[in-house]
């Protein structure tokens, strides 16, 4: 597979992840599907792996969030502001802390988010709170899962 194709993959991964902080945006599908087309591409045991693992992690990501309370997020404060600052927290938690600092990342975020906005620690910590009930944990099972696929897909790609 070609430099310029692997580029692309990575684009429609990256359009994946924001996608799941989209509302409508079957973000989650557009990372299997770009980690289907790479291994379909390139088909070494390494890409066939991947893909298998990026399909157990994606069904067992959705069994997680039928499991949680439906999502209400605009009930419950969210604005797109705080979806984008809880996905750069995410991403930059999971690559400061591999793997399991998208938690950390993704509440940061939201914090953030709502300091900036309310301007007082006690009412952004009770906006997350509420945030986080209203459907964030949906979000964030549905976030680590896609973030793990890229993950292991750029490994993959690097791997060679």
């Amino acid at each position: 597979m070609g430099v310029w194709e692997l580029l692309l993959v990575g684009v429609v991964l990256l359009l994946g992840l924001c996608g799941v902080l989209v509302p409508g945006v079957p973000g989650s599908w557009l990372v299997w599907a770009a980690v289907m087309w790479w291994a379909l591409k390139d088909p070494r045991p390494l890409a066939w792996f991947v893909l298998v693992g990026a399909t157990v992690v994606l069904l067992l990501s959705q069994v997680v969030r039928w499991a949680l309370p439906p999502r209400r997020l605009r009930t419950g404060g969210a604005t797109p502001r705080m979806g984008v600052y809880a996905g750069f927290g995410a991403l930059a938690g999971f690559v400061l802390l591999p793997v399991v600092g998208a938690i950390p990342g993704f509440v940061g975020g939201i914090y953030l988010s709502e300091r900036l906005r309310l301007g007082r620690h006690g009412e952004a910590r009770a906006a997350v709170r509420t945030a986080m009930r209203s459907g964030g944990w949906s979000v964030l099972a549905e976030l680590f899962a896609c973030l793990l696929i890229a993950g292991a897909w750029l490994g993959a790609v690097l791997a060679g």
